[in-house]
């Protein structure tokens, strides 16, 4: 039922516009937003997408270095590791306030409650801390290049999750990718030259990789759990829905964070920390500060790319970001890259490329559906 009218609503939203090519990812993805499509302009969507896929992409690769950095210099609170993850949301009233409220579109005469509200807000923000806390003890752990080749395994966690909340369609090719993706991780998982950035041993490695590979999951359950939100509860299309959202959940996360920190007595410990931090306090703070804003900026290109096109495709790109961070680690961190490393690495590669072919193959099936059925209609 919910895979039926998802795709005859996209149909609907490609035949009022017969004399653009759009691209692959509007055939399949931007069925459930057809309203915010029809309301711009080929040009302005594509321009929303760029700007969503940029915001991601340098916010994840900046906030896993600086994450990386915090580590190596001295710090160990996982709770203020976490807390910087969201304690950032408040920049985002910036471009809430500055957005028309002309904007609002909704796709509902009914307005969720405010309980509903609360409780969808409150769920997702406490999964958010969660999610948040276990990326941090993996991040501690592992060094950046190996963390960042076990997140790729999101797109295979959130291929299986978009299956079964979302109706996304999972296809031989889509499995495909799923298992070379968690046969990348695998090989990471029980590659023996493989060690934490200060040689940690092997119980905390292994501490490490089911703290990331857990995060994964429940990362890629949140961008469905996101999803699935903005169509069957929020029911409006505008970019400060995505604000809201963002704010609120992170508002939620925060609070958690600051309860951890305070109950777990890590608190304590802060003071000493930035007196000992390799680079001075001042730096110390400035990685603070910027891992914060970097996550944020990082979590509004997410939730924008799930709000404008999906939320596989927003994990899409977060998955292919995660190739330039390994790089980028093993420039500024000097990481080991042995040869289970880089075959690791080359499958995960491929499990990305099998599911854009994926993409490529349902964007060629619907354009030729289309031109036949104009050509039948062509006098």
């Amino acid at each position: 039922m919910a895979r039926a009218s998802f795709s005859s609503c996209g149909y609907k939203s490609l035949n009022s516009m017969a004399d653009n090519e759009e691209p692959m990812i509007i055939d399949k993805y931007l069925t459930n937003q057809s309203p915010l499509f029809r309301k711009l302009k080929s040009w302005q969507w594509w321009v929303l997408v760029v700007v969503n896929i940029f915001f991601l992409i340098a916010g994840q690769a900046a906030a896993v270095i600086l994450g990386r950095y915090y580590y190596d210099q001295g710090g160990n609170s996982k709770w203020l590791a976490t807390l910087v993850q969201t304690a950032a949301f408040p920049i985002l009233y910036i471009p809430l306030f500055l957005l028309p409220a002309s904007q609002e579109v909704s796709s509902s005469s009914r307005y969720p409650s405010f309980v509903t509200l609360a409780l969808v807000y409150l769920v997702l923000g406490a999964i958010l801390a969660g999610d948040n806390m276990l990326y941090s003890v993996g991040l501690l752990y592992l060094s950046a290049s190996t963390y960042s080749l076990i997140c790729a395994s999101q797109l295979a966690f959130n291929a299986v999750f978009s299956y079964f909340i979302n109706s996304q369609k999972f296809t031989a090719l889509i499995l495909n990718s799923v298992v070379i993706l968690s046969l990348s991780a695998a090989l990471i998982a029980v590659n023996e030259g493989s060690e934490g950035p200060s040689k940690v041993s092997k119980w905390k490695y292994i501490l490490g990789f089911i703290s990331t590979v857990g995060a994964s999951a429940i990362y890629s359950l949140l961008l469905s759990l996101m999803q699935l939100s903005f169509q069957k509860v929020l029911k409006r299309q505008s970019f400060g829905v995505v604000l809201d959202m963002q704010i609120y959940t992170s508002f939620v996360a925060t609070c958690i964070c600051i309860v951890g920190l305070f109950a777990s007595g890590e608190w304590r410990t802060l003071s000493g920390e930035m007196q000992g931090f390799g680079k001075g306090k001042v730096s110390y703070v400035m990685v603070i500060v910027w891992t914060a804003v970097s996550w944020q900026v990082c979590s509004v290109g997410v939730v924008g790319l799930i709000y404008v096109v999906s939320s596989l495709f927003s994990n899409v790109i977060s998955t292919s970001s995660l190739a330039i961070t390994p790089v980028v680690s093993v420039i500024v961190f000097h990481d080991k890259v042995n040869g289970v490393k880089v075959i690791a690495m080359l499958m995960a590669i491929w499990g990305f490329a099998s599911y854009i072919y994926q993409n490529y193959l349902d964007d060629y099936r619907s354009r030729k559906s289309r031109y036949d059925g104009e050509t039948r209609n062509d006098p």
